[in-house]
């Protein structure tokens, strides 16, 4: 691999703030300015902040909302349907 051209690959935690549930894991996001925060290992790693991950997404957590589509259904076929 040529030296310098690649971006520093590094731990850091990613942080789902709908259920507070954190990650650590190793990325290529540029982490300069970034708070950081206390790992259960004592090491202080730089945050990513996320609105959704599998802890707090409906399909992961089981809690869809089921969509009225044969109302939706029927809609469209009276407004594009073919008429008799």
């Amino acid at each position: 691999m040529k030296p310098g051209i690649h971006p520093q690959y590094a731990p850091v935690i990613f942080h789902d703030t709908a259920s507070n549930h954190s990650v650590l894991t190793r990325s290529s996001i540029d982490t300069a300015g970034r708070e950081t925060m206390k790992w259960t290992d004592g090491n202080e790693y730089p945050v990513i902040k996320v609105e959704v991950s599998s802890e707090s997404h409906s399909f992961y957590t089981g809690k869809q909302k089921i969509m009225d589509t044969a109302g939706r259904v029927e809609r469209f076929r009276r407004k594009y349907g073919k008429t008799a």
